[in-house]
């Protein structure tokens, strides 16, 4: 059972995955609004809505209606420029979105978190991504997807030299722990936001892959 959002809040559209996502909006005529802010511009589209600056001043300033909004965001460290910058990419916007977009009506949100998200974990890039989650989860959403995607694959903008040489690697391991294509990922979420559903629903990644690869209905 499916059910169409008709108005579709996107933030990080310019990125990987969000890309793909927006790809997938203005396939579907069903949706009559995207709003995606983005640090720099979106080619046009009649349905489209782009503001164009920082996030977390545009944030603030999103309208209604929204029905689902869906977050793409995500960096490492290293491209952040350090640990402060990386957690306002990965936690602070996030959960800015997540209370804007509740007060803007949406029902279900939908975000990007990782392979391995854990509160309580060593690795800082996972705990910070299993910190969102839990403070996610204390927003009230009457519908929270989770994604957490293994290693994702596809053509990114910028060079990240340690996923380009574990990408050949990631293909190979077995189950969620394999590689996941982005444009799989975004298929994935956006039938995940036209499904309806109650309370938390955390999605790993190899029940992305079978989704995203799974032919169209």
């Amino acid at each position: 059972m499916t059910d169409t959002p008709r108005n579709v809040l996107l933030v990080g559209a310019t990125g990987l995955t969000g890309g793909f996502v927006l790809g997938e909006l203005l396939a579907d005529p069903a949706v009559a609004r995207i709003l995606a802010p983005t640090r720099r511009p979106l080619p046009a589209h009649p349905r489209l809505e782009n503001p164009v600056g920082m996030l977390h001043r545009l944030i603030s300033q999103l309208q209604a209606p929204i029905d689902v909004a869906i977050c793409c965001l995500g960096t490492t460290i290293r491209h952040a420029g350090s640990r402060e910058a990386f957690r306002m990419a990965d936690y602070d916007l996030p959960l800015e979105l997540g209370q804007k977009a509740r007060k803007l009506g949406a029902r279900h949100y939908l975000v990007i978190s990782s392979l391995g998200a854990n509160a309580s974990s060593r690795a800082f890039y996972n705990r910070v991504k299993g910190e969102l989650e839990l403070s996610l989860g204390k927003q009230g959403w009457p519908q929270l997807t989770i994604v957490r995607p293994s290693l994702l694959l596809g053509p990114r903008q910028e060079f990240r030299l340690a996923e380009r040489l574990a990408a050949p690697f990631a293909t190979l391991l077995p189950g969620r722990w394999r590689g996941i294509q982005a444009e799989t990922v975004a298929r994935a979420l956006w039938r995940l936001a036209s499904t309806p559903g109650e309370g938390v629903r955390i999605v790993e990644s190899d029940e992305l892959r079978q989704l995203g690869n799974a032919p169209n209905r």
